[in-house]
């Protein structure tokens, strides 16, 4: 087994480059650490290169060999080295350099979630995680949101970026027009709405949108809303975190008896 002793080879240095958004969107790559987050990676999308501690080599052994059966070059390197390519407080000796997905269009199911600004990449992937788990069909990304993946967002997804179809905008207003179009209902996420559990009218194909958390949804989003809502606020909060709104929304509206429920 060859393994990498300096810091600066070129292959860490490209590897530890990718923390860059810029350089993600150049390479069309981006890296993902820890055993479960490669795993997945590998049964989910194609892996160009795994890097493994080398002190750790003998347990990953399995793992490493299914990334090199599909084709991924698996280096491995000095525990020192494997730190310094590593973004993750507690290293768990392996991280991938993962092909992104090729981008093929708007996600066309019946429920999407879309995002309007949300500049926190522990929201972002927070919102793709329940997404997820709530069963939605995609998500569109519009100006000015996190890097979905960056290594805090991909975190916080839990190996949801492999399941959750992605779509980049710089036209979120523009596409949501396109879906009220096509027929889907597009609700926004507003303090000056309607009341969200007294909704009526939305269907079974709809695009719920969260807005950023400074300034909510643009208005120019908000000009494409068939429903402006807003979830009730008993308490003293003014707001609640875009992430929790989003999630409480996203299973709401995926309840079989959703349509008119006034509790």
């Amino acid at each position: 087994m060859q393994e990498i002793t300096s810091t600066h080879n070129e292959r860490i240095a490209a590897l530890r480059a990718l923390s860059d958004k810029r350089e993600r969107d150049r390479t069309g790559l981006f890296v993902v650490e820890g055993v479960k987050m490669v795993r997945e990676a590998v049964d989910c999308m194609r892996v160009e290169t795994a890097l493994v501690d080398a002190a750790q080599a003998q347990a990953l052994a399995p793992l490493t060999a299914r990334l090199q059966a599909a084709g991924a070059q698996v280096l491995f390197a000095a525990p020192h080295v494997f730190k310094s390519a590593s973004d993750a407080k507690t290293p768990q000796g392996i991280l991938a350099a993962v092909h992104m997905p090729a981008r093929k269009g708007r996600p066309k199911g019946a429920r999407l979630v879309a995002l309007d600004g949300v500049q926190d990449p522990g929201n972002v992937g927070t919102i793709l995680r329940t997404a997820d788990a709530a069963g939605f069909d995609g998500a569109l990304l519009g100006a000015g949101c996190a890097d979905a993946f960056g290594p805090k967002a991909l975190r916080a997804t839990m190996g949801s970026i492999f399941r959750v179809p992605l779509w980049r905008t710089d036209a979120l207003a523009q596409a949501l027009a396109e879906c009220r179009a096509e027929g889907y209902s597009i609700i926004t996420s507003e303090l000056s709405g309607s009341p969200f559990y007294a909704r009526s009218g939305v269907g079974e194909r709809f695009v719920l949108v969260i807005g950023s958390e400074a300034r909510g949804v643009s208005p120019q989003v908000s000009q494409e809303a068939t429903h402006r809502l807003k979830l009730p606020m008993r308490g003293g909060a003014e707001s609640l975190n875009a992430a929790v709104a989003a999630g409480i929304m996203l299973y709401e509206l995926t309840r079989p008896d959703q349509e008119g429920d006034n509790r």
